[in-house]
C-alpha cells in the first residue's frame, strides 16, 4: 500500500523538474512531497515503532522464560572422605572407611537448562503498566507531531508565498521611485521643482535598494526551507494565494474548543500519559520489597574426568527439579528506598509539568480562537484600507503631476499602497494559519483539515 505514496511523489518530483509544474503547486502537493521527502517522517515512524515494542515488551514479562548455559575446560579436584561405613552385598559392613578421588588436569563439562514463569509479582505487574503508558504516550507523541509537521509545512509555503509577494512589491516601488527620481532631476534641471525633491527620491531609492536586498536574501531562505522538507525546486513553484471569503460559517463558541482542546489535544494527553507513567515508576519502586512466586523447572549435568594420584577418575552429578520459587528481598542496603523517593519526586514533577501544559494550551487555544473570530473583520478592515491607499495613490499622482503634491508625497502614497496590500494577504495567511493551529490545539488536525484550507487557495 505504500508503493502508491511513494509513486506520487515521484511523479510530484519529476513535475517539478518541468516548466508546466509551476501552474498546479497548491498546499497539498507541497504536503505529499513532504511526507514522501522530509526525514522527520522517517523520525516519526521509527519513534512510533519502538514505542509499540514496548506493549510487546509488557507481555512477555509474563511468559515463561527458558536458558541453557553449557561450560567446557580443564579442572583440577581433590576429595576425600573419613570414617565412611562401607556395605555391599558379600563384603558385609566395614566402619571407619576412607575414600578418594583425585584428578589432575582433567576435562570439565557441564550444562543446565532451566525455564521459569512468573506467577505472582507485585513489582512486575506494575512494571507491565508502565510499559503500556510509555507505548500510549509513544502513539500520543506521534500524533502531536504529525500535527506539527503539517503546521509547519503550511508555515513554510505561506513564508514562501509572502517572501515572493514582499519583493515583488518592493521592486514594484523601486520601480515607480526611481521614476520618481529621474522625473524629479529633470523638473529640477528645468528649474520647475527644488533640489529637495530629487534628494527625497534618491534617499527613497537607495533605502529600497537595500530593502530589496534584504527581502531577496529572505526569499532565498524560504525557498531554501521549502526545498529542503519536499524536495521541490522552489523558484519554479508557482505557489496559489488565499482569495474570497476564507470563514465558513459560524465559528464554535470559546468553551467548545476549550473542552476539545482539554479532551483531544495530543500533547496534553501525553503530558498526562508520563505523568501516568511517573506514577507507576512509583508504585514499582513500592513493591519492590514484595514476595514474588515463579513456578521453575531445571535439569543439568556435570562431569570431571581424567588421572589422578589414584589413577583414572570420572565424577558426574545429574540433578532435574521441578517446583516453586518463593524469593523475598530482605535488605537492599537502602537502595530501594532512595529510587522510591527519586520517583516520588519525579512524578511530583510530571503532576506539575501537566498543569503548566493544561494552563499553556487553554491560553493558546484561546489566542488563536480571537484571533480567528475576528479576522474576518480584520480582512474586511484591510480590505478597505487598500482600496482607500489605491485611492490616495492616484490623487497623489494626479496632484504630483499638477504641482499641489511634493514628490515625498507620492512616495509615502506608493510605499502605502504596497504596505496595505502585503498587509491584506499576511492577514489572510494568518487567518488561514489560525485555523489549522486551532484544529491543531484541539486535536482535530489531519488530511480533511489541509484540505479545507487549501480549497481557500488560488493560482
Amino acid at each position: 500500500m505504500r508503493s502508491r505514496p511513494l509513486i506520487a511523489g515521484a511523479l510530484l518530483a519529476l513535475c517539478a523538474m518541468s516548466p508546466g509544474f509551476a501552474s498546479a503547486t497548491d498546499l497539498l502537493q507541497v504536503w505529499q512531497a513532504a511526507r514522501e521527502h522530509d526525514p522527520q517522517g522517517q523520525v516519526l515512524d521509527a519513534a512510533r515503532a519502538a514505542g509499540a515494542a514496548r506493549r510487546e515488551q509488557a507481555a512477555a514479562l509474563w511468559r515463561p522464560t527458558l536458558g541453557l548455559s553449557t561450560s567446557a575446560g580443564y579442572s583440577s579436584a581433590d576429595s576425600r572422605m573419613d570414617g565412611a561405613q562401607f556395605a555391599a552385598p558379600g563384603f558385609g559392613h566395614s566402619t571407619g572407611v576412607s575414600f578418594g578421588t583425585s584428578v589432575e588436569g582433567g576435562t570439565a563439562t557441564r550444562w543446565a537448562l532451566g525455564a521459569r514463569q512468573p506467577l505472582y509479582s507485585p513489582e512486575r505487574r506494575a512494571q507491565q503498566r508502565q510499559l503500556s503508558l510509555a507505548a500510549d504516550a509513544a502513539d500520543l507523541e506521534w500524533q502531536a507531531a504529525q500535527q506539527d509537521w503539517m503546521l509547519q509545512t503550511a508555515q513554510r509555503y505561506f513564508g514562501l508565498l509572502l517572501a515572493e509577494r514582499r519583493l515583488a512589491l518592493l521592486k514594484q516601488q523601486q520601480v515607480a521611485v526611481d521614476r520618481a527620481y529621474t522625473e524629479a532631476q529633470d523638473r529640477y534641471a528645468l528649474g520647475d521643482q527644488p533640489i529637495t525633491d530629487s534628494h527625497e527620491a534618491a534617499a527613497r531609492a537607495r533605502g529600497l535598494q537595500a530593502q530589496v536586498l534584504a527581502a531577496a536574501n529572505e526569499l532565498e531562505l524560504a525557498r531554501q526551507a521549502l526545498q529542503d522538507s519536499t524536495g521541490l525546486a522552489a523558484e519554479r513553484l508557482q505557489l496559489q494565494a488565499p482569495s474570497g471569503q476564507l470563514a465558513d460559517g459560524a465559528l464554535a463558541p470559546l468553551e467548545s474548543w476549550l473542552a476539545l482542546a482539554q479532551q483531544h489535544n495530543p500533547l496534553l494527553r501525553l503530558q498526562q500519559a508520563q505523568a501516568e507513567v511517573a506514577a507507576a515508576e512509583v508504585r514499582k519502586h513500592g513493591l519492590a520489597g514484595s514476595a514474588t512466586v515463579e513456578l521453575v523447572a531445571q535439569a543439568s549435568r556435570e562431569r570431571l574426568g581424567g588421572s589422578g594420584d589414584y589413577g583414572t577418575a570420572s565424577n558426574s552429578q545429574s540433578q532435574q527439579m521441578v517446583g516453586v520459587a518463593l524469593n523475598l528481598p530482605l535488605y537492599t542496603g537502602g537502595w530501594r528506598s532512595a529510587k522510591l523517593a527519586e520517583a516520588l519526586s519525579l512524578e511530583q514533577k510530571a503532576r506539575a509539568e501537566l498543569e503548566r501544559v493544561r494552563l499553556q494550551l487553554a491560553q493558546q487555544t484561546r489566542a488563536s480562537w480571537l484571533a480567528l473570530s475576528s479576522g474576518q473583520a480584520r480582512l474586511a478592515a484591510l480590505e478597505q484600507a487598500l482600496v482607500a491607499s489605491r485611492a490616495r495613490l492616484d490623487a497623489t499622482r494626479l496632484g504630483r503631476q499638477v504641482g499641489d503634491r511634493t514628490t515625498l508625497d507620492l512616495l509615502n502614497a506608493e510605499n502605502d499602497a504596497a504596505a496595505a496590500e502585503l498587509a491584506l494577504l499576511q492577514a489572510r495567511t494568518e487567518l488561514l494559519q489560525n485555523r489549522l493551529q486551532l484544529e491543531a490545539l484541539a486535536g482535530q488536525l489531519d488530511l480533511p483539515g489541509l484540505q479545507a484550507v487549501n480549497a481557500k487557495l488560488q493560482p
